[in-house]
């Protein structure tokens, strides 16, 4: 199998260049781009992944309902349509951008945009990938914050993600 190619981006999500996805998680000074998708339900709660042991960052830790990354050439919004259909087998219906921000940590930078969808399931999770999946109420997140529960990308972007999907009346 051929290594991915992501486009390398400055801040303001233009392209600048390419480089291999082992280039980009060795060097934080690539900025890339990565797609993540909040999926809610009717009810108000959030469906959450559990990455796989076999990952290479963040094995066995709760995260987004979907992540991945950017090709190179491809467009945020095709992503996030290819994403939800790899991870979690749904092919219809369009995600509602919320934001985007810088994510830096030691070994890489990308520029990530967030997007929600409403759906109730069934999900056919990717067995690569994921371990398992559920939904959860923004309560039983907040109780497990800071144990070790999720990713470190997951946590930071928390509460962006509520105050977008949940916000107080």
């Amino acid at each position: 199998m051929s290594e991915e190619w992501f486009d390398l981006v400055n801040e303001a999500g233009e392209r600048v260049g390419r480089a291999r996805r082992s280039e980009c998680h060795g060097n934080p000074k690539l900025l890339h781009q990565a797609v993540h998708v909040f999926v809610v339900n009717a009810v108000g709660q959030l469906f959450l992944q559990k990455r796989s042991l076999r990952k290479d960052t963040q094995p066995g830790k709760w995260d987004t309902s979907v992540g991945g990354h950017v090709d190179a050439g491809e467009e945020p919004m095709a992503a996030t349509r290819r994403e939800l259909s790899e991870e979690l087998g749904v092919a219809e219906g369009k995600p509602a951008f919320l934001y985007q921000y810088l994510w830096r940590c030691p070994f890489e930078s990308e520029l990530i945009r967030s997007y929600g969808f409403l759906h109730e399931g069934p999900f056919r999770l990717q067995a690569e990938e994921i371990d398992e999946g559920r939904f959860w109420t923004p309560q039983e997140i907040e109780r497990n914050l800071g144990h070790g529960v999720f990713t470190d990308n997951f946590e930071y972007e928390w509460p962006r993600a509520k105050a977008a999907l949940f916000p107080v009346p």
